[in-house]
């Protein structure tokens, strides 16, 4: 039995975004062909993402100091102490599925609080003579986006940068297989636009099928 992570980044639902429209498909069909694996739903806009600030260094410098957890202040040890659950449950997880709109060449910044709260040195990677390595050689992940317009092909293709972000992680964590699926120019050509959706949801359904 696999533990999946379904982490969605987006404010909307199936009903207004193309990505968690492909998103839904794609799990649902994942559950009935893995009826075995675990479910693990991460809405990043309902979740406790502390961001990295001036209460988590000094939370950490505390505890690199020989401190106590209960020697942190309150706001520390709530901070520290969420972002230490959030990065024992990604280590623990088998599968990761990143589902994100393309926001201005890139994604939403909870995705990227949550990419912070989990790179953890010792955990996700650690730090050798010969540079960092990844840890997670054992997981898989896919990225399920959608983009307005064309970034696959042509000169946007160079400024699309929140898959290749995501492909950089899941390669510094040791992540050996990472896919993408896209949904993609459906703002460009509105005429087009439902015709690209269930185009999305049946590449969605078969890749469930093989993940």
């Amino acid at each position: 039995m696999a533990k999946v992570l379904y982490i969605t980044a987006h404010p909307h639902d199936e009903t207004l975004s193309y990505s968690m429209s492909a998103a839904k498909a794609f799990i649902e069909t994942y559950k009935e062909v893995n009826p075995d694996d675990e479910i693990i739903p991460m809405d990043l806009y309902k979740e406790n993402i502390p961001y990295i600030d001036a209460d988590v260094f000094q939370g950490w410098g505390k505890l690199q100091s020989g401190k106590g957890f209960e020697e942190l202040s309150e706001g520390e040890q709530a901070k520290v102490g969420r972002l230490s659950e959030l990065s024992e449950q990604f280590i623990q997880a088998d599968k990761y599925i990143f589902v994100t709109p393309l926001w201005n060449f890139s994604f939403p910044p909870l995705m990227k609080a949550y990419i912070d709260s989990v790179a953890v040195a010792g955990k996700a990677f650690r730090y050798t003579e010969d540079g960092p390595v990844g840890l997670l050689t054992d997981k898989k992940a896919l990225h399920i986006q959608a983009r307005g317009g064309i970034y696959s092909e042509g000169p946007a293709a160079a400024m699309e940068m929140g898959h290749r972000y995501l492909s950089i992680i899941m390669d510094f964590f040791g992540v050996p297989s990472f896919e993408g699926l896209f949904i993609e120019g459906h703002a460009a050509m509105p005429e087009k636009a439902e015709e690209i959706k269930e185009n999305a949801i049946v590449r969605a359904k078969e890749l469930a099928h093989t993940f």
